[in-house]
């Protein structure tokens, strides 16, 4: 099991960038596949991207594709989420989710298919 903190999320106008960053302590990251998910009230937790333990391969949701990007710093235990050309729509609390490598699956989509969540940070984005 490991332990996840999520961080940077903020107020930001229409148009404007973020970085979220999520931290993980209890375990070497490298073992994990990670995954960002969002959460705006009264919705359900919706898939937003994953990456790979190696950060070879990375998959997004399509509400945010081609304006998110997923990363990893394995050597600092850390999992970045860098979103540009954010829009009302995009606002929710994000979370951070760890699955443990099999040494099949690269990736996983689902929220029912990580192990470990963070606590969430909050994203809103002002029109």
């Amino acid at each position: 099991q490991v332990q996840l903190v999520e961080s940077g999320g903020a107020l930001v106008q229409a148009g404007g960038s973020l970085r979220l960053s999520c931290a993980a302590s209890g375990g070497p990251l490298r073992t994990y596949v990670m995954g960002w998910f969002r959460q705006a009230p009264g919705k359900e937790r919706e898939f937003v991207a994953t990456i790979s333990w190696n950060g070879m391969k990375t998959v997004y949701g399509d509400s945010v594709k081609g304006r998110f990007t997923i990363s990893r710093d394995n050597a600092k235990n850390t999992v970045y989420l860098q979103m540009s050309s954010l829009k009302p729509e995009d606002t929710a609390v994000y979370y951070c989710a760890a699955q443990w490598y099999n040494g099949v699956y690269l990736y996983y989509t689902g929220p029912y298919e990580y192990s470990d969540w963070g606590q969430g940070t909050q994203v809103t984005v002002s029109s």
